[in-house]
């Protein structure tokens, strides 16, 4: 059980982010469009050089683009659905529904990116203590902007403290669920991990180009610019 409470760690500073937001107060709409900017530059970088080549890897080419379009398919559907569910439309007065939407649809891309996560973890303590715990603390790093970037949206479209700091550590707390399932998954053959990880990245990807950049620019869009390249910078070190 060791492993899973580092990864709970890992996975709680998704949160984390989410409380950094509400100690400073509401962002700006030039921070909001530069994070906005910048989880959309680390989501894609993570699917480019860590998950896509992970899945190709672990099972093929083939098999990689399938589960890369099934994630994307998921997502559009998710899309098509969301405006018939009113998300949003219970929130306080005065928000903005469009960034309520936004902030969940990277709820649910973080949730499914921090599955794969789990397993990697998983994966890396399973060789080893030390890489285990090295890639639990890479992930922490890069989940505490995450966590921002999911909540900005959020409080920006009204929806209330206690609930997008739930949200958001919901979110994390999908890596040790990763980490959980990654015993059962190892156990069955890479051929699952592999279709796993090619998901998460099709529907990174496809959150990155139907919702983050294009509400990134409605404020700002040379800091959505910025925000970007520093994200995708992040993201492929992290990579």
């Amino acid at each position: 059980m060791e492993i899973v409470l580092i990864s709970a760690l890992a996975g709680l500073a998704t949160g984390l982010g989410a409380v950094i937001i509400f100690i400073f107060g509401q962002p700006s709409k030039r921070l909001l469009s530069g994070m906005l900017g910048f989880a959309a530059g680390i989501m894609l970088a993570i699917s480019a050089f860590d998950l896509l080549p992970e899945a190709v890897e672990l099972g093929s080419v083939t098999g990689a683009v399938l589960g890369f379009l099934a994630g994307v398919a998921l997502m559009m559907g998710l899309d098509l659905l969301v405006p018939h569910l009113h998300i949003g439309s219970g929130e306080q007065e005065g928000g903005d529904p469009e960034m309520v939407k936004v902030g969940y649809f990277i709820f649910l891309g973080i949730a499914l990116h921090n599955l794969p996560e789990g397993l990697a973890i998983g994966a890396g303590y399973s060789a080893d203590l030390r890489l285990g715990a090295a890639i639990a603390l890479a992930l922490a790093l890069h989940n505490v902007p995450e966590g921002m970037a999911t909540a900005m949206p959020l409080v920006a479209g009204g929806v209330g403290k206690w609930k997008v700091i739930g949200l958001t550590t919901l979110a994390g707390l999908m890596t040790p669920v990763g980490t959980l399932l990654g015993k059962v998954v190892f156990a069955a053959g890479s051929g699952l991990v592999a279709a796993a990880l090619a998901f998460a990245a099709g529907a990174m990807v496809y959150i990155v180009s139907d919702e983050l950049i294009p509400q990134s620019h409605r404020f700002h869009s040379h800091w959505a610019n910025i925000g970007l390249v520093a994200g995708f910078v992040l993201g492929f070190v992290i990579a």
